[in-house]
């Protein structure tokens, strides 16, 4: 299980632009796989709480049924520009469910703190937390694109891509 405190620790400055860019509106587009192995892009509100990413969700909600049989996604950073000349960011792995009833209410009120929203407040839900198999941001460079990402087994990497 790789957690974002490991991509923080091996590659810290991709991490901190990748959590930034999140952070930047508080919303990612989260890419699951149905059933027919279809993609599903579905909006999110990502949390990064004591060292892992996290996916809450309604609960039954269609993204949530397709982690519990598929746990692979890809999740987007919302961008703000069709030039992004602030950045993008994405965030892959394996989405692990919790249901453990303390670390979820834990994490409802660290949420609800960030947010003002407390998902306990509001019935059961889902929670997720994310084992990273790849982190990567892209920010402008001028003239050209700079491209990090990190992955367990590669390490930190970087292309110029003009």
């Amino acid at each position: 299980m790789t957690t974002w405190n490991d991509v923080t620790a091996a590659a810290p400055e991709l991490a901190k632009g990748v959590q930034a860019r999140f952070e930047t509106t508080g919303l990612g587009f989260l890419a699951t796989l149905r059933a027919d192995g279809s993609p599903r892009i579905s909006g999110i509100e990502p949390s990064f709480w004591e060292g892992n990413v996290w996916l809450g969700m309604m609960p039954g909600s269609r993204k949530a049924h397709d982690l519990q049989r598929d746990p692979r996604f890809a999740l987007h950073a919302a961008s703000i520009d069709k030039e992004v000349k602030d950045g993008d960011a994405r965030i892959s792995g394996r989405a692990v469910e919790v249901v453990d009833d303390d670390v979820k209410r834990r994490m409802g009120q660290a949420f609800a703190a960030d947010t003002g929203y407390d998902p306990n407040e509001h019935g059961p839900f889902h929670l997720f937390r994310a084992d990273v198999t790849e982190a990567f941001l892209l920010r402008p460079g001028g003239d050209h694109l700079l491209l990090d990402w990190w992955t367990p087994a590669g390490g930190l990497c970087h292309v110029d891509r003009y």
